[in-house]
């Protein structure tokens, strides 16, 4: 498991990079998915609200009089404008000897039609018809001063006048109504006229000796006393050139109408033939001239209708007006909103927009009811909308808006790449080697087919290789150099070997009893040649060697050693019992051998080596100690590695700075210890052997 998570461990900044990106582009796709979804869910929030106050604005405007008016006449439009056909009011009469109400009812019901230079005309009836059949028509025309009819002249045609023509089916009626003033002459210039068109029936010629006013004919007009335009160097309200608008009102007795409202007590209105009337009103100027208004001309602009609602509405939205008569419903206008051009979408991002969830509509379609009471009845209005008319504007909205999603995800994956392709692919080429090359020193392979010369760069990568590569380098240099030493070295034991074995073989013969001293190191000098010999260097040559362990007195050996070392000023200390411990007196012999030269070498002058033995729970303690320099405390551990030495070209001197390193290993072999403190005034050397149980 450990070898899995360090091969692992390996691909941890290549994973930590590409993670990143992974990361990062997911975050980029989570946040247009987020926003989208935010998006689609206020989008159906802000779509029923607008729906709710687009029906708002449609029953307010149909609350208006002028909406009234679209209700109640929902099949007038520009045709019947030009025909002349009456429309019926929201009120119940108008008041058309008042000019001011008058026009006020007439433009707050917005029935007058526009028409080019100043002119406009309604024609219309009552909403009531108990106010009286009659035809209302009102409107404005533009002209110079109005020129009136003197009393007692038998020819009209010297005055202004009106021309008023009504044709239901094959009937007709003709009026000809002259301007008459009333009331004083303007008292000062800019002061407006009053007077009446007082009516007639329309003969064939001019002469009208002994014809007599209708009574029921009655018709007024205001003209104001300012001019539309001044003339250039004329005053505002005089000179020829002087066009002033006139307001004019009528009220017509037509006989169909009356007929309809006296011949029954609950008369059907407005009356079921009102399509049929045409109307037709003329301004004549004095003598004979084109009319000065005419509701026959063209440019005219027809007032607000039913079908100017279909403006307010949205793509897919429906509004149904129905007229309400007890249990009844009659369709009165069905109006769809306008069609828009389809936008280009995506249709990944149509599907997206579809699967996000909302929470805020119960159902996509939403249905909205009011009713609008009119003194003709109650129209019931119905609009409809579905809000998932919103997901196509979203779609395309989204579609216009993924290229810079896909611009964010397109500069992460150029990044990526040039991270992959600039720094990742090198890190795991480097990766590979370096796990190659230490595989090879641990298993003492060949360093020559690993080469980081590639990878040189002048970045932190390639400055990294850079000093890989010099660093192996310097390394197979000095493998090849201590292959050669060692070679050398390993020819030289066995030539020392071969030249030393039989001098001492030699000796050996002439002190052949055990008991002569001389045996014993002549012995001991063949078991150190035996170590040595044929080993590639003298380190393994003392790891790999065998001891021949046995039991021996430790207080015996210590005296046997102090008596026999030849160095002045030993004493020894704890050794009148006997302490049996396992070990190999010649390797023993040579550890102290190396200790007591040390001592000896850096105490102070004339001062003693002390050698005590002490035995504590089972395990014998022997200290070596001195009076001298102290050793350094970062060096107390590594004095028994192997060529450590303080002194200076050691190796010269026969120093090669193995002594210590010898000691530990062979007390290791034993089963022993040896380290180095430092004391109050030397140091000590304390070595420590499992003692023996005593012999029974």
């Amino acid at each position: 498991m450990n070898r899995l998570l360090a091969w692992l461990a390996s691909f941890r900044l290549r994973v930590l990079l590409r993670t990143s990106f992974l990361f990062l582009a997911f975050v980029v796709l989570a946040m247009t998915v987020t926003v989208l979804q935010e998006e689609k869910q206020r989008s159906y929030d802000n779509y029923r609200a607008g729906l709710e106050k687009t029906k708002e604005q449609i029953v307010a405007r149909l609350h208006h009089p002028a909406g009234q008016l679209a209700l109640l006449n929902p099949r007038w439009d520009a045709r019947s404008a030009a025909q002349g056909q009456p429309l019926v009011l929201p009120f119940s009469g108008i008041d058309f000897d008042d000019q001011n109400k008058a026009r006020n009812a007439f433009e707050m019901a917005n029935c007058l039609i526009q028409y080019p230079d100043q002119g406009s005309l309604c024609v219309a009836i009552g909403n009531n018809p108990w106010a009286g059949g009659y035809l209302y028509l009102a409107g404005t025309f533009a002209s110079g001063a109005l020129v009136p009819h003197q009393i007692g002249d038998e020819f009209l045609d010297g005055a202004h006048r009106l021309r008023v023509s009504v044709q239901v089916r094959d009937q007709q009626w003709h009026w000809i109504a002259p301007f008459e003033p009333t009331g004083a002459p303007p008292a000062a210039v800019g002061e407006g006229v009053r007077g009446r068109f007082t009516g007639y029936v329309e003969l064939p010629g001019r002469d009208y000796t002994g014809a007599r006013t209708l009574r029921e004919f009655r018709g007024w007009v205001w003209q104001s006393g300012r001019c539309l335009k001044m003339a250039a160097g004329g005053a505002a309200g005089g000179g020829e050139d002087c066009r002033r608008k006139s307001f004019f009102s009528l009220r017509l007795p037509v006989e169909p109408l009356r007929a309809a409202v006296l011949g029954s007590r609950n008369p059907a209105w407005p009356p079921a033939d009102l399509d049929q009337y045409q109307v037709r009103l003329e301004v004549l100027p004095p003598g004979e001239g084109p009319p000065v208004f005419s509701n026959a001309q063209p440019g005219k602009a027809p007032p607000f209708a039913l079908d100017a609602l279909a403006r307010l509405l949205a793509p897919g939205e429906t509004l149904s007006i129905r007229r309400v008569a007890g249990e009844q419903e009659t369709p009165v206008a069905q109006l769809a909103g306008r069609e828009e051009d389809e936008e280009l979408s995506s249709p990944l991002l149509t599907r997206l927009i579809l699967r996000l969830p909302v929470d805020t509509l119960e159902t996509p379609l939403v249905e909205l009811e009011d009713e609008i009471v009119t003194p003709l009845g109650s129209y019931r209005l119905q609009l409809r909308g579905d809000a998932r008319s919103v997901n196509k504007r979203l779609a395309a909205v989204a579609t216009r808006l993924s290229w810079f999603i896909g611009a964010m995800l397109g500069a992460i994956a150029v990044a990526w790449l040039v991270i992959e392709a600039g720094l990742i692919q090198r890190i795991a080429r480097l990766t590979r080697r370096t796990r190659g090359l230490s595989r090879s020193m641990q298993a003492e392979g060949e360093l020559e087919r690993y080469e980081f010369a590639d990878l040189r760069g002048r970045d932190e990568l390639g400055l990294l290789a850079s000093s890989l590569d010099d660093l192996l380098r310097r390394v197979r240099e000095d493998a090849g150099r201590e292959r050669i030493r060692a070679a050398q070295e390993k020819d030289m034991w066995h030539a020392v070997g071969h030249e030393i074995m039989s001098p001492l073989q030699s000796l050996l013969a002439l002190h052949g009893d055990a008991a002569d001293p001389s045996h014993r190191y002549i012995s001991r000098m063949q078991q150190a040649v035996r170590v040595l010999y044929g080993s590639a260097s003298p380190s393994e040559a003392f790891a790999g060697s065998q001891l021949e362990i046995e039991a021996v007195d430790l207080a015996g050996f210590i005296g046997h050693v102090a008596e026999n070392a030849g160095v002045e000023g030993l004493g020894c200390s704890g050794v009148g019992q006997p302490v049996l411990v396992r070990a190999d007196e010649f390797a023993l012999e040579d550890v102290f051998a190396h200790l007591l030269r040390n001592a000896e070498r850096y105490r102070e002058p004339g001062t003693p080596i002390q050698i005590t033995l002490a035995v504590e729970a089972d395990l014998a303690r022997v200290t070596v100690s001195n009076q001298g320099p102290a050793i350094p405390a970062e060096m107390l551990e590594r004095i028994f590695e192997y060529g450590v030495s303080d002194q200076a070209e050691a190796g010269a001197a026969g120093n090669r700075g193995q002594g210590l390193f010898v000691a530990r290993t062979y007390m290791a072999k034993m089963g022993g210890t040896i380290s180095a403190l430092n004391t109050g005034d030397g140091v000590a050397f304390v070595l420590t052997l499992p003692c023996l149980p005593p012999a029974p």
